[in-house]
């Protein structure tokens, strides 16, 4: 993969690198999929201040924590490293990267809790931290993700708890995955109709919240609420979300006749399974 770094050969030419035409600087350096790069991401990675871009992903081989030094890419705003075997914390340092705008850090062995200083970084737009062994709570300050206006959050497979911070009502999600973790209480601020949600998944938590009362966006298309402890009934409004494509809230303690729709055909009989007494098409018709 690295035939091409020579000392005798322009930097700009090398295999996995990207220049800036002007300036003739390192402004991106991608490394993915290679079975071989093994050990840690180098520190001198934080000795090209001119970098936009890092991708180190798909490096089984790749371990050992995120180097401090990649706190002087102050230019950083795309950093990518996912699908590698890191260790170690997410550093705070993040925090002071105020250029970023899409970080990936998913399917790694990160320990530890997610530092708030994450949230100061407001030109962000999206965080993957998924499938980690992540521990603690979603920080309250994470509500000042509200200035962007499509924000993609997952943090799902880890071993989060805890309730919500209502601040998060506040985000206007894209997308949303919570999935497998441990939070507790209520979920519904996540919802509204004057929202930009299209994909939420916080199924296999403990969430306890009034089904009810919730009213969802209009261009929510993917619905994962399974094995919860959701109460209440299917909102009749559920029956005007005309690009529904996945619904699921099994294994809950729903009550209540399913809505009607031409737009909830696609949804199955066992995505209603295990409720409280739920009825109606496609289960058993309503007493």
């Amino acid at each position: 993969m690295f035939a091409s770094w020579t000392h005798d050969s322009d930097c700009c030419e090398w295999y996995m690198v990207s220049c800036d035409e002007k300036t003739h600087r390192i402004i991106s350096l991608s490394v993915n999929r290679d079975d071989e790069v093994a050990g840690h991401i180098p520190d001198t990675v934080g000795d090209l201040p001119y970098l936009e871009q890092l991708t180190f992903s798909n490096l089984p081989k790749l371990t050992g924590p995120i180097p401090q030094t990649i706190s002087k890419l102050k230019n950083l705003k795309f950093l990518w490293l996912s699908h590698n075997n890191l260790t170690g914390s997410i550093p705070d340092f993040f925090g002071r990267l105020t250029k970023l705008t899409y970080i990936n850090l998913s399917v790694n062995k990160l320990t530890g809790p997610i530092p708030p200083s994450v949230s100061s970084l407001h030109e962000l737009g999206a965080l993957f931290l998924e499938r980690n062994q992540l521990k603690g709570t979603i920080p309250a300050s994470f509500g000042g993700f509200k200035n962007n206006p499509d924000f993609y959050l997952k943090l799902a497979k880890n071993q989060l708890y805890g309730p919500l911070p209502k601040s998060l009502g506040a985000v206007n999600f894209s997308v949303l995955d919570l999935n497998r973790n441990m939070f507790t209480g209520d979920a519904s601020m996540l919802f509204g109709t004057n929202k930009g949600l299209q994909t939420i998944d916080i199924s296999r938590n403990k969430f306890s919240f009034d089904l009810t009362k919730v009213r969802f966006p209009k261009g929510l298309n993917n619905i994962e609420l399974s094995h919860n402890m959701i109460y209440g009934s299917i909102p009749p409004t559920l029956a005007k979300q005309q690009d529904i494509q996945n619904f699921n809230v099994s294994y809950n303690r729903l009550c209540g006749k399913i809505p009607s729709s031409r737009y909830l055909k696609r949804v199955d009989k066992y995505s209603y399974a295990h409720n409280k007494c739920l009825c109606g098409s496609p289960l058993p018709p309503c007493k």
